[in-house]
Formats: C-alpha cells, sequence, structure tokens
C-alpha cells in the first residue's frame, strides 16, 4: 500500500477526493478492486470509504460507532449545521449575481473580481453579502464589498470548497465538497430530524465523514 500513502493519509486527515482537487486519485477510486484493498487496510482504524451519490468525491466514513464516537460526532454535527446555512446563504448570493438559477457545482468557475463588480453596483446584493459576512463562518471586520468576497473566498477555499490554480488570477474552481454538502442538505430536507443513534450506514456516509 506504499504507493497509496499520499492518498490514505490525505483521506485520514478529513480530505474529500475529487476530479477538480486530485484527478489522478479520483481516477484511482474508479477502480473496484483498488476501493476494497484501501478498505481492507482502513477496517483496523475502523474506517471505510464513503462517496457521493454519483461518486463525485470520495472522504472517509467511520465503519462501526462507539459511544465515545457518538458524543464527538454530535458535537461535530452540529458544528457543520452551524455552517450549513451561510453557505447556503452564499450559494444563493452567486445565484442572485449571476442571474443563473443553476446551482453551484464542481467544475464551476467562479470570478471573485467580477463578482465583486456585480454586487458594488447592486444594493441588495450588497446587503446579502454584509449579513453573510456577519455570521461566524465569513466572519469579516471589511467593510467594502472587495474585502468582503475575498475573505469569504478565502474560507472556502481552506475549507476545500474552492480551488484557486493560479495564485495570481482572480479565478477559483468549484470542487467536488459541494456534492458532499448538497447531499447533506438533501438529508436534512428529508428527514423531520436527526438522530445519530438511529441512522443506517447509508445516511451515516452523508453526516460522519
Amino acid at each position: 500500500m506504499i504507493q497509496y500513502g499520499p492518498l490514505l493519509e490525505d483521506l485520514l486527515g478529513g480530505g474529500f477526493v475529487c476530479q477538480v482537487r486530485d484527478s489522478h486519485n479520483h481516477e484511482r477510486l474508479q477502480n473496484e478492486a483498488l476501493r476494497e484493498q484501501l478498505d481492507q487496510y482502513l477496517r483496523p482504524l475502523n474506517r471505510r470509504l464513503a462517496s457521493s451519490a454519483d461518486g463525485a468525491v470520495w472522504y472517509l466514513a467511520w465503519l462501526e460507532l462507539n459511544q465515545e464516537l457518538r458524543d464527538s460526532l454530535s458535537q461535530q454535527l452540529r458544528d457543520t449545521l452551524d455552517s450549513l446555512m451561510p453557505m447556503l446563504t452564499l450559494m444563493q448570493l452567486v445565484q442572485d449575481t449571476t442571474g443563473s438559477d443553476r446551482v453551484l457545482s464542481a467544475h464551476d468557475v467562479l470570478n471573485r473580481h467580477d463578482l465583486a463588480a456585480r454586487i458594488e453596483n447592486n444594493p441588495s446584493l450588497r446587503q446579502q453579502l454584509q449579513q453573510l459576512c456577519t455570521t461566524r463562518l465569513f466572519q469579516s471586520q471589511s467593510e467594502d464589498t472587495g474585502g468582503q468576497l475575498k475573505l469569504v473566498f478565502e474560507r472556502l477555499r481552506q475549507q476545500g470548497y474552492l480551488l484557486q490554480p493560479h495564485k495570481d488570477r482572480q479565478h477559483f474552481v468549484v470542487t467536488g465538497k459541494i456534492d458532499y454538502l448538497l447531499e447533506l442538505v438533501r438529508f436534512i430536507q428529508e428527514e423531520e430530524r436527526i438522530q445519530l443513534d438511529d441512522e443506517p450506514a447509508a445516511q451515516q456516509e452523508a453526516l460522519l465523514s
């Protein structure tokens, strides 16, 4: 498994493998035999491979949950839910700014300067951005649109939702981690309440990476 060391290290560190972020290893993970080998290696660590419904993004889920893990994951889930609304607000802001009804998805390209210019010229969009920057996830002290949006994009890059291929350009590519987020949203919409104790394994994949 030495040749897969970097991939395993990335996954065990909480990484999400998609075509945008790591096309080589994403292609590798399409091989069922390799996935079985990795699962066998991960089993003693109580981890296993999991993916979005369409296989666009791969990550690790827990194999079995004891009470200690459940307690820890309950807090992680609460933290995740706290960040969901700001993320959905951001996605709505991008839709309103670009005039598109299509939900953000992997491979979409966002031009930060272009978005900032459009938001700056629209009072309603400026207000949406200002409200977004009062949330804990995107909290910003900047008063100008460019500075606020710069912080928002940097947070998204740090959390793995955006990739900046060229540091000297303001083009950002949406990664497959957005698919994980959207599946989590759909799961929450379908459930009246979330109880970790009763979730089947398929639902844990969406919640407990």
